[in-house]
């Protein structure tokens, strides 16, 4: 009796002692902001948040959508963006989403860093505050740049505008019935950044042997900006955010709501590049950061290359191999370049192969061509993967590589091997992994960046403030290509500023193909986003272009939607034009 007393009395404490969680129930695992004062590691976690977001962790091959490549894999989002079904509901290119929750997240510790104890000692702690939200403040400079380039555009009225500015961070409270900026004002914002991140930043993450000026203490300093933090937002990596966007304001299709001048962008890049060795400081090997076994292999922790500005984690695996390898190395074949980027590559004379200079024979056509083609490009009859095996693309050749013979064979005529590894085995018999990892910024770019920029400013031979010109940097990236020497065209037009424009462009096009970069420069451009994408038919040894796939784009599309659900939830924001 006393044991059924007792049990009674304990359940009805239990039940009295648990009534606010039955009534209310706590949340598990939901942290608030005040646990961030006190433990440093979990105040990192929320700016971590945005690192995680970054598009640049992977590939995307949105090139598919563009003329310089197609893709066999029916279910690609970017073949349905290209083939017409591109919508404001419908837009795999979206980053209104991903880059406006980075921003939330980087507003937040924005406004609770200075409330963070970092580290016991004060003087300690104020350094790792300090470089933290520089950081923030790189961040949330890209991924307004990210915003930008995927959303900016001319309202109905002819207005360029461009996202919200958001400074604070968003509550249940807050007002989210938020219009948007003009581009400029975010431009503006993006520019303050920048400077901010500059400010609070060291150049690179690297231990200082000697003290830099305005700390008291080299051990505080490495603790705080030393090696270890390499990969993480630097005053560098800020620069060339910065220099990325200038180089898009100052471009056709935003250069009418924005002041950035193509002097500043040229000024931004060349800033940069001067910090590199100028045009000496161009890598030699900067064609090859993707299968430099050697260079790959003996990467420290966080090291990158000379190529390489900012990249993602090294990782041992085969999944961009096995996606894009021919059949017969037992790869599905996913991207596959155009005969219309086979055709951007010139002779090996320099010369593009319209030209009559050129000496190009349709009927031998991948003979004595740009070096650059074959390395990037798998061709008819050239070898690849680890045993050099032949790649016969031609429409009657007997296995399954050939032109449109499986559901996983070229489109084209043409298999991708910039990226790849050739020393992958993907035989189930002999499977292998090798190292790889995707920049997030290369140097090449930014030499490109400035050949564009310093044309359009000043023409093709002026240096700027800079100290070297378009027409430099463009003749050290086609020496580095294997153009033959002297670059006979490119010295035929080093005078005229329109020809030098068309190539550099197309010097974009080949060096930063399949890296995501032809979509957004075609509409930063204003050029043709209709062109078909075009094949190559080898059957008995004759050479014929076909039409692969027709692109349905209409002109408004040359600036993306703004979601078309956030416009249905809020009358403040104002649909780009046409969407």
């Amino acid at each position: 009796m006393k044991k059924i007393k007792l049990l009674t009395f304990i359940s009805i404490v239990f039940v009295f002692c648990s009534c606010d969680d039955l009534i209310e129930p706590a949340i598990e695992n939901n942290r608030g902001l005040k646990d961030m004062y006190a433990e440093a590691e979990y105040a990192q976690g929320i700016l971590l948040n945005a690192y995680t977001r970054l598009p640049g962790n992977s590939w995307s091959f949105n090139d598919v959508a563009t003329d310089d490549a197609v893709t066999n894999d029916i279910n690609s989002n970017y073949l349905k963006v290209a083939t017409g079904q591109w919508t404001a509901n419908f837009n795999p290119l979206d980053q209104w989403t991903n880059s406006k929750s980075a921003i939330q997240y980087l507003n937040i510790f924005l406004a609770e860093a200075d409330k963070v104890k970092w580290a016991k000692d004060d003087n300690v702690s104020v350094l790792f505050r300090n470089r933290l939200k520089g950081e923030a403040y790189g961040l949330r400079a890209l991924y307004m740049y990210y915003l930008l380039q995927a959303h900016a555009g001319v309202a109905s009225n002819g207005e360029l505008l461009g996202v919200p500015v958001l400074l604070e961070p968003q509550t249940s409270t807050s007002n989210f019935n938020v219009g948007r900026s003009s581009f400029e004002d975010c431009m503006k914002q993006l520019y303050a950044d920048v400077a901010k991140a500059v400010e609070l930043l060291p150049l690179d993450f690297e231990d200082a042997a000697t003290l830099p000026p305005g700390y008291d203490n080299l051990a505080d300093y490495n603790r705080v900006f030393g090696q270890y933090a390499r990969q993480r937002m630097s005053s560098r990596i800020a620069q060339v955010v910065r220099a990325q966007a200038a180089l898009l304001a100052a471009s056709p299709a935003f250069s009418s709501g924005s002041t950035t001048a193509w002097e500043s962008a040229a000024k931004y890049a060349g800033e940069l590049l001067n910090l590199n060795g100028g045009i000496a400081g161009i890598d030699p090997n900067g064609l090859n950061w993707y299968n430099n076994a050697a260079e790959l292999s003996s990467l420290g922790g966080g090291v990158n290359p000379k190529e390489v500005i900012w990249r993602s984690d090294i990782a041992e695996s085969n999944a961009l191999e096995s996606d894009n390898f021919p059949p017969t190395l037992f790869g599905k074949g996913r991207v596959n370049p155009t005969q219309n980027l086979v055709d951007a590559f010139p002779m090996a004379n320099g010369y593009p192969i319209a030209n009559p200079a050129s000496n190009y024979n349709a009927a031998n056509p991948y003979a004595n061509r740009d070096p650059r083609l074959q390395k990037f490009i798998l061709v008819n009859q050239a070898t690849a993967g680890v045993n050099n095996t032949v790649i016969t693309t031609a429409s009657d050749g007997s296995t399954n590589d050939a032109l449109n013979k499986v559901g996983t064979s070229t489109r084209t005529g043409y298999y991708m091997k910039k990226l790849l590894r050739q020393d992958v085995n993907l035989n189930p018999n002999a499977v292998n992994n090798q190292r790889h990892y995707k920049p997030r910024m290369r140097y090449t770019e930014l030499y490109l960046i400035y050949a564009e920029a310093a044309n359009e400013a000043w023409g093709p031979l002026a240096s700027g403030s800079a100290g070297f010109s378009a027409y430099d940097v463009i003749q050290a990236l086609r020496k580095r290509a294997g153009i033959s020497q002297p670059d006979l065209y490119l010295e035929s037009i080093k005078s005229d500023q329109s020809a030098m424009r068309n190539l550099i462009r197309n010097e974009r096009r080949l060096e930063l193909c399949f890296e995501g970069f032809r979509f957004w420069d075609l509409r930063r451009w204003n050029l043709n986003l209709t062109s078909a994408a075009e094949g190559m038919k080898i059957q008995g040894g004759a050479y014929q272009k076909i039409t692969v796939e027709n692109r349905l784009f209409q002109e408004y599309m040359n600036y993306g939607p703004i979601p078309y659900s956030e416009v249905l939830k809020f009358n403040a924001l104002i649909q780009n034009k046409g969407w």
